[in-house]
């Protein structure tokens, strides 16, 4: 057989593949009726426009749009062999309805929106209730910002893929009197949807019952708005990096928002009327570039829980329980200051620089979940609970973090998370080896031991090692505080400057200016019990406080003991200030961080420099030491 013949040949083969592939599919039936349950991604043609609100009857009358067109046609078999028949559109007869095994989302022409419905008939957690029928539950409806009360239609649709792992469509929409808005709104099986500006599209709004927007950062604490306790009246203007978390009402869903970088702005819309929810709907300026929604639903996927008064002194269960394991965390007032709280695995004490010891305000026991709240960290308005990473998730369960890693990728969503950052710094000079508890009260302890045992003399090496530990503690405690301390003369220096360029923000950058000036107040209020104002004096200070203990190792003495017992005070007086003082300085710069966030919502001319100075908090708030903060904070 010649090339020629062999060419035509496969090209046969070839053709009678497409024509049996199409006529097969064409036998199934084209435009059968929807069921209850789409497997897969099944995009759909409603016929006609659809209502408002679907309901689980909807669908009786909708007809598939196939993912070969030439099934369309009167005699597929023959448009399959004929490239005269190839390049053929589709046109919607009804609305677009995408359905993926997440969500389902609604193209309605009628109100000139993209709706969006959470999948409820996939429970995350094994005991949970009942499935819900499909469609689910509206999470958002997606438009073009516009005055409020302006119509607008979605004048056209193109069909731009459709496949099984994707479907990706644009819409026209057509507000009158205006230039044509395009989108372009792709979709795949992980419950992810990207929406991508095509034309004059710069501004999208979301809307949807947000109970509570969460600003998420993974190195300081969380910006949480909405509550009954902080009504809003006018839009706020968050200081959002490239993640965007709303806990919808009802507890049992969520909205995940994230971007590339850029110059986006993102604004929540007050409730102004009767309905669920804080908020009505989120603004977003998208700097012209795509942006992602991602909707997750679970019986209990966030919790609102008032802090009542009889929560002090008391193991206190609530009814909540959590829908699957993750890291859930809630803020409670430490010091005045909200602070972040991952929930442990079981009860226990934890010790503070500052507050010192009390029980850890909130665990798990098995399913059942439990606060302690005490005078050190009070039952005050309201515990919000969600998570924002997985912690022994199921690998089918998505997170706010997983999103973001999934959208931005990894060396972007890396950057966002800041592992590293969130690394504990070491006092430990030895490592594993010597002294366990690398610090003076740990330190003295060992030392003291080794007098109580008269074994000063032979054990002369182990108490060197122990002193150069204690050395080395101290050391890294002034380079931390002297870290803050140029932390707030940066802060300062941008305070200065935005004041003069910006006096009708005075009244803002006071308030900031007041909180980061606590800084140089607690450390001159403990100089003398630091002894330790810098690095030179910390030297000489911590020197001879070494020789003097070494001094009592050249004899055994029956007054050693209580000679180095007096020394072990000396040595816990100037430690004890330090762990004091590093363990305010990160409180007021966490207390600044989200001042700086709050303050800035309700004035959006301040929003620019909110975001310098919570750039600069960030910055000195990552590595800290366990006397600032505890283990995955």
């Amino acid at each position: 057989m010649n090339a020629s013949r062999r060419s035509r040949n496969r090209g046969r083969i070839l053709t009678i593949t497409i024509v049996v592939a199409i006529a097969a599919a064409a036998a199934t039936g084209i435009a059968q009726p929807a069921r209850a349950v789409a497997p897969k991604l099944t995009l759909w043609d409603t016929v006609s426009p659809v209502a408002d609100k679907l309901t689980a009857g909807d669908p009786s009358h909708w007809q598939v749009v196939p993912t070969e067109l030439l099934m369309l046609e009167k005699d597929p078999p023959q448009a399959g062999s004929d490239p005269g028949y190839y390049g053929r559109d589709y046109s919607f007869k009804g609305d677009a309805v995408v359905e993926t095994p997440a969500l389902t989302a609604v193209f309605s022409s009628a109100k000139g929106c993209v709706a969006i419905y959470a999948r409820q008939d996939s429970p995350r957690k094994e005991s949970g209730p009942t499935p819900v029928a499909w469609p689910g539950h509206k999470t958002v409806e997606v438009s073009p910002v516009r005055a409020d009360g302006e119509a607008a239609t979605i004048s056209h649709m193109e069909l731009l893929r459709n496949a099984d792992d994707e479907i990706v469509l644009e819409a026209t929409f057509s507000p009158p009197g205006s230039p044509r808005i395009a989108g372009v709104f792709s979709f795949d099986r992980t419950g992810i949807v990207e929406v991508k500006p095509a034309a004059n599209m710069p501004h999208v709004r979301l809307t949807s019952p947000i109970a509570y927007g969460v600003v998420p950062d993974f190195v300081g604490d969380d910006l949480i708005f909405g509550g009954p306790e902080n009504v809003a009246t006018n839009a706020l203007a968050l200081p959002v990096g490239n993640l965007f978390l709303g806990l919808l009402a009802g507890e049992n869903t969520e909205l995940v928002v994230t971007w590339p970088a850029g110059r986006q702005r993102l604004n929540l819309r007050p409730q102004v009327a009767s309905g669920e929810g804080s908020f009505s709907a989120v603004d977003f300026d998208n700097d012209a570039q795509c942006f992602y929604l991602a909707p997750l639903s679970a019986p209990g996927i966030w919790h609102r829980e008032p802090l009542l008064p009889d929560f002090l002194e008391q193991d206190v269960k609530i009814q909540w329980q959590r829908p699957f394991p993750a890291k859930w965390r809630t803020q409670l007032p430490e010091e005045d200051v909200k602070t972040t709280f991952t929930f442990h695995e079981s009860r226990g004490e934890v010790w503070r620089g500052v507050t010192g010891s009390y029980i850890y305000p909130v665990w798990f026991d098995g399913d059942e979940t439990f606060y302690h709240l005490s005078k050190k960290v009070q039952p005050q308005g309201e515990s919000v609970i969600y998570c924002l990473e997985g912690r022994d998730t199921p690998v089918d369960v998505a997170t706010p973090a997983s999103i973001l890693k999934q959208t931005l990728g990894r060396p972007a969503a890396d950057s966002i998370l800041d592992y590293a950052g969130r690394k504990l710094r070491t006092h430990h000079r030895r490592g594993a080896d010597g002294v366990r508890r690398a610090c003076t009260c740990g330190c003295t302890e060992a030392i003291e031991a080794v007098f109580q045992a008269g074994n000063e003399v032979s054990d002369k090496d182990y108490i060197r090692g122990a002193l150069d530990d204690m050395i080395f503690f101290v050391s890294c405690h002034v380079e931390r505080i002297n870290e803050y301390r140029e932390f707030t003369d940066d802060v300062l220096k941008i305070i200065g400057a935005k004041r003069q360029a910006s006096p009708e923000l005075k009244r803002y950058l006071d308030g900031l200016e007041e909180i980061v000036q606590q800084i140089p107040q607690e450390c001159e209020a403990q100089k003398d019990n630091m002894k330790t104002q810098d690095a030179t004096s910390m030297v000489k200070y911590a020197n001879e406080l070494s020789a003097k203990t070494l001094a009592l190792t050249a004899k055994k003495d029956p007054a050693n003991l209580q000679a180095y017992m007096k020394l072990l005070e000396a040595w816990r007086g100037m430690g004890g200030a330090q762990d004091y003082v590093v363990a305010r300085c990160h409180t007021v710069a966490r207390n600044l961080f989200q001042a700086a966030g709050y303050g800035c919502a309700s004035l959006p001319a301040a929003l620019p420099v909110a975001e310098e100075i919570r750039a600069q908090c960030r910055q000195i708030l990552r590595n800290p030491d366990g006397y600032e903060i505890w283990a995955d904070y």
